[in-house]
């Protein structure tokens, strides 16, 4: 079995060697020996969030405080794609379940989108909850499938904040794909940009998913994101719920990139 995998800030294992200890400490601490009674001896991973892993064994178990032992460190490289779900908001958290399924499989980032036809709305105060809502959903997702990389988790867009985000993914080599269930392109027969970064310091590039809410995709908004350069696509012979669709996308894609391979 793969070890739990615990969370540290951006940046905190910059340094860590094997032969290292590091304290593990606050919240993560207390749900490892606390919530899951984690022992001395146990293998645990710790990650950063963004590609570092440290593979541990706990050393000493103290009231909100982990001492582990790095056995080694694993600096996980980053793709030349990234795959990105614009998801519609939708009402009974299906959203979030979208966004959940997704991160578990392997998608890089989720973007909210305030479609025509989402019943739910964020604004305000509601806005900021809202995203802390996914941002920790996106958070919990990646530990459970024993992530290294956290997929971040954009402020909500409305339409026309989406066909600027298209604009800008088509014009560097990117794609935009609209799940549409009257397309006539198969999602299998896309073109993809490769997986590989040509060099490292190569921005990656985007492969957006849109996926609309519960009432589907308005045809006005349907023209306005092909007319930015996106494609709308067929995912299969079957109608999705906007809860399943996103995720089923996101593995086919990743299947597609060689990820699972």
């Amino acid at each position: 079995m793969s070890a739990p995998v615990f969370l540290a800030d951006p940046g905190r294992l910059d340094g860590s060697r094997p032969g290292d200890q590091y304290v593990l400490e606050g919240g993560e601490a207390r749900h490892a020996g606390v919530v899951q009674r984690r022992r001395a001896g146990e293998r645990v991973d710790v990650v950063d969030s963004a590609g570092v892993r440290l593979h541990c064994r706990i050393s000493t178990v103290e009231p909100g405080r982990l001492v582990l032992d790095i056995e080694q460190r694993t600096d996980e490289p980053t793709h030349g794609v990234h795959l990105v779900l614009v998801q519609a908001l939708a009402k009974g958290d299906r959203d979030e379940m979208a966004i959940e399924a997704s991160t578990e499989v392997g998608v890089d980032a989720v973007i909210p989108w305030q479609a025509g036809r989402s019943v739910v709305v964020w604004r305000g105060e509601r806005a900021a909850k809202s995203r802390a809502r996914w941002l920790a959903r996106v958070r919990q997702a990646a530990k459970q499938s024993r992530r290294a990389f956290v997929p971040e988790v954009g402020h909500a867009v409305d339409t026309p904040g989406l066909v600027a985000l298209v604009e800008a993914a088509v014009a560097t080599g990117g794609r935009a794909l609209v799940l549409h269930e009257e397309a006539r392109l198969p999602l299998a027969a896309v073109d993809l940009p490769s997986d590989v970064r040509p060099t490292d310091d190569a921005a990656p590039r985007e492969v957006l998913v849109v996926v609309g809410p519960e009432g589907g995709i308005s045809a006005d908004e349907v023209e306005a994101l092909v007319g930015a350069g996106a494609l709308a696509v067929r995912l299969g012979p079957h109608v999705l719920r906007t809860s399943t669709a996103g995720p089923v996308a996101v593995a086919l894609l990743a299947e597609r990139l060689g990820r699972w391979t």
